[in-house]
């Protein structure tokens, strides 16, 4: 019997009917509890049935569905439900362990068995635990609930928290959207992930619902009927199987994805049929022109790529044939969204001038830190907001993205951008992963390291190579004084890059 679209994870699929229904039962659970308009519903999970009826289960009472980086420790876990008023926790059992003893008083905890597949891809081995005290698990609390009738309430947009690049994560919380504004967000969404309710779509889901980008791009696939398929911990080879098997049409991905998707031997990536996918969307992170026409050439003109923030949503956006004839663009503006480029005095600059971008969006509600409203007024220009990045439009209105203020290196006077360095590092092929950034030097005040993950342990690095690479690429001031051969590097799933623990971890040692 065909029950229509669903989600797949492994071996498990749900119809999105049944995932309704359950959402439904799930909300009377979450009323029960006390769960109100307004209050926040944590998660806890890694991509899972439950999260994503969670998240539907907490829109129907007017509540946030507020997830939880599932890499963080006990106490960032406990400072991110304190700071949002957390009034329940959903988990999966393996996770809540850690931080158990951390949940604040008063906090309602659900527990979600971690299914068979997660546990395989994650190596985790044993009899899974059960409840320790006042918990109830999820399947429980369904089943003992009789469905929510959905009533119209204002509609709520997760509330994400950002990475905390810099100091504890803020969380980015918005009013509701009114229905001029919902109606133009479905518009945008379909432009930003090009996914179209009524048309055959398949969604491949690799990226962690934590993150803004994931989240939204998930829960669009759900609101739009598509089918999703989960993929438990990315893996490249895991990945072209999965798009051949399940004729993947649509797929969120970040760069370093593409990265080691490349890295595969040619006899490896050639074994597979991607023929099936239409629209593949990326952001997260800078992509290097060079990795990008590589995928084209792969998986021809299906790609896509955006610039966007948990705090401003989707700002441009660049098509196949753009991004070969704009190498590096992230695109124009979209509509609807305005985008100012300015000097230190927040003055605009022309064309071709750097300066630090700023973007403001009128399909998006207005947003707030949690408890942080004096944040917020920081990054204010005129009701647009900056994260911090630094790029320029060219005469065609293309913007190019050069780096992060902050990751900005003066060295001898000159601004020195590290992502086009590791746009660079990155196309050698004994390159897997690499960072570049500044440490203080007593000649030129700062002067540039650079950290290299080699793309396996027996090739290893040839430094002297990568030097002579390197200056048929880029300006010899550029290339870093300094490399270091690493085994990791502090990359979220999200492709985001933790540089200040580098750099750190050098002035430590």
């Amino acid at each position: 019997m065909n029950e229509g679209p669903g989600i797949r994870s492994g071996a498990r699929f749900l119809s999105l009917r049944e995932i309704d229904a359950r959402a439904a039962r799930a909300a009377s659970a979450l009323r029960a509890a006390g769960i109100a308009e307004d209050d926040s519903v944590a998660l806890l999970m890694r991509n899972d049935f439950p999260f994503f009826e969670a998240t539907v289960a907490a829109g129907r009472l007017g509540a946030y569905a507020t997830p939880i980086n599932w890499h963080f420790t006990a106490a960032e876990a406990s400072y991110i439900l304190r700071d949002c008023g957390a009034r329940a926790l959903v988990a999966h059992t393996d996770l809540y362990g850690a931080v158990a003893a951390a949940v604040p008083p008063g906090v309602n905890v659900f527990l979600v068995r971690t299914p068979a597949e997660i546990r395989e891809a994650y190596g985790l081995h044993g009899p899974p635990p059960e409840c320790i005290g006042t918990e109830v698990f999820w399947e429980d609390a369904i089943a003992a609930h009789e469905p929510l009738p959905d009533q119209p309430r204002p509609p709520r947009l997760s509330t994400i928290y950002t990475s905390g690049t810099t100091g504890n994560p803020k969380g980015v919380q918005r009013s509701a959207p009114t229905a001029e504004q919902l109606v133009q967000l479905d518009a945008l969404r379909r432009t930003w992930w090009g996914i179209v309710p009524g048309e055959l779509t398949v969604v491949l889901m690799n990226g962690p619902m934590y993150h803004s980008a994931p989240n939204n791009y998930g829960m669009t696939a759900l609101r739009a009927g598509a089918d999703i398929v989960l993929e438990s911990r990315f893996d490249a080879e895991e990945l072209l199987g999965l798009i051949e098997r399940r004729r993947i049409t649509h797929m969120h991905i970040v760069p370093t994805m593409f990265v080691r998707l490349l890295r595969l031997p040619r006899e490896v990536r050639e074994r597979y049929d991607v023929s099936s996918l239409r629209f593949v969307v990326h952001g997260g992170a800078p992509c290097a022109a060079s990795v990008k026409a590589e995928m084209l050439a792969w998986w021809g003109p299906v790609i896509y790529e955006y610039y966007g923030s948990t705090e401003f949503g989707v700002a441009t956006r660049i098509a196949p044939d753009e991004a070969l004839r704009k190498p590096g663009s992230v695109g124009r503006t979209l509509p609807g969204v305005r985008i100012a480029i300015v000097d230190d005095a927040r003055r605009p600059v022309p064309a071709g001038e750097i300066g630090e971008v700023f973007v403001g969006s009128e399909s998006l509600p207005d947003f707030t830190y949690r408890g942080r409203p004096e944040s917020r007024r920081e990054i204010d220009l005129d009701g647009m907001v900056t994260c911090g990045d630094v790029g320029r439009f060219d005469e065609e209105g293309y913007l190019f993205l050069s780096d992060r203020k902050r990751d900005m290196v003066i060295s001898g006077g000159v601004n020195i951008y590290p992502a086009e360095i590791e746009a660079a590092l990155i196309g050698h092929a004994s390159v897997k992963d690499c960072a570049v950034f500044g440490v203080p030097d007593d000649e030129f005040g700062e002067t540039l390291y650079a950290c290299v993950l080699p793309s396996s342990a027996e090739a290893g690095i040839d430094v002297v190579e990568i030097r002579a690479y390197l200056e048929s690429r880029i300006a010899r001031y550029k290339i870093p004084k300094h490399f270091e051969v690493v085994d990791s590097l502090p990359r979220e799933d999200s492709g985001k890059l933790f540089k200040r623990k580098l750099k750190a971890a050098h002035l430590a040692g």
